[in-house]
């Protein structure tokens, strides 16, 4: 139910999963208000063996207070989704609904792994040679300490290392100059802590400009940073394709639908947040990104990293 063009655009999404995924195993729970999804579920009839309607009454909007939702709204979407994921009953919960009351959900619900000081989220962003580095904090943690980036910089290493099958990923601090001793008070005390962790391939710093080109497949910064970052790639592609006309792959890279949504690094179980504007497209992408979340062990993985030595 979440997104501007709920259900019709996640069931489409679903439509079109399952099409171009025959033989898949997936068995999806779709979660929302029956009178709503009923004029579009005649789409899945032909795979109806392959998900489960769940029904959820009630709807959390876009811009309600998302603490305040989910105590208010226990049969919505996303508390419905939730509770199926901390009871064990779902691998995995997606959505393009109400960014925070997602962040809230997870954080209360399914919570951080031991040893993570805060979850985090990144995003790919495209490259001119054709493939995606990945920038992470892009929202969620505005304002950041030293040792939260030093944990972005080793999330960031294993989601590459795990999903996207990079064998040493490099990763970099995103900064204003590329000499150590650059930047602000924040950069400056991250880069030695960076430069001294044995298990990432710390590259140095990077800037604005590198965002884009083979430097480094992770780029660590504060979310006020990130945040800025993927909004201005999103204008890029807004304004030069739709605005301009403008074809090119690279641009076409630009195109959020491609990777359909964002990871939560650090909590423990598998959410990816969904864009608010998302089309079938985006959701047929998040749903092969759940998927490969849950089939590469990475939750595991960050749990055995980060795992507190015992006293």
């Amino acid at each position: 139910m979440g997104g501007d063009y709920a259900p019709e655009e996640a069931i489409k999404g679903v439509q079109l999963f399952f099409e171009q995924m025959p033989d898949s195993s997936v068995h999806l729970l779709l979660i929302g208000n029956a009178i709503a999804a009923a004029p579009y579920l005649s789409l899945l009839e032909p795979y109806h063996h392959r998900y489960t309607f769940i029904e959820a009454a009630e709807v959390i909007g876009m811009h309600e207070h998302p603490t305040k939702a989910l105590k208010e709204k226990p049969n919505s979407s996303i508390a419905i989704g939730f509770g199926l994921l901390l009871k064990g009953k779902a691998d995995a919960f997606l959505s393009a609904g109400n960014t925070g009351a997602m962040l809230v959900g997870a954080m209360y619900s399914v919570k951080s792994i031991e040893g993570i000081l805060r979850p985090t989220i990144a995003t790919p962003m495209p490259r001119v040679d054709g493939g995606y580095n990945f920038l992470l904090d892009v929202g969620i943690n505005a304002d950041c300490k030293p040792e939260h980036l030093v944990q972005f910089a080793q999330l960031g290493s294993l989601y590459a290392k795990y999903v996207l099958g990079i064998d040493q990923p490099r990763v970099a601090l995103l900064n204003i100059g590329e000499e150590e001793g650059k930047g602000n008070i924040l950069a400056q005390a991250t880069y030695p802590l960076l430069k001294e962790l044995t298990d990432i391939n710390f590259v140095g710093n990077v800037e604005g400009r590198d965002i884009f080109l083979d430097r480094a497949e992770v780029i660590v910064c504060e979310g006020f940073v990130g945040n800025v970052a993927i909004k201005m790639a999103e204008s890029i592609y807004e304004i030069l394709k739709v605005q301009k006309g403008i074809n090119d792959p690279f641009l076409e890279n630009f195109n959020f639908e491609k990777y359909g949504g964002t990871p939560i690094l650090g909590i423990n179980s598998p959410v990816i947040i969904g864009h608010g504007i998302s089309h079938a497209f985006a959701f047929r992408n998040m749903i092969e990104t759940a998927g490969k979340f849950i089939s590469s062990g990475l939750t595991k993985a960050i749990k055995e990293n980060f795992k507190l030595p015992e006293a």
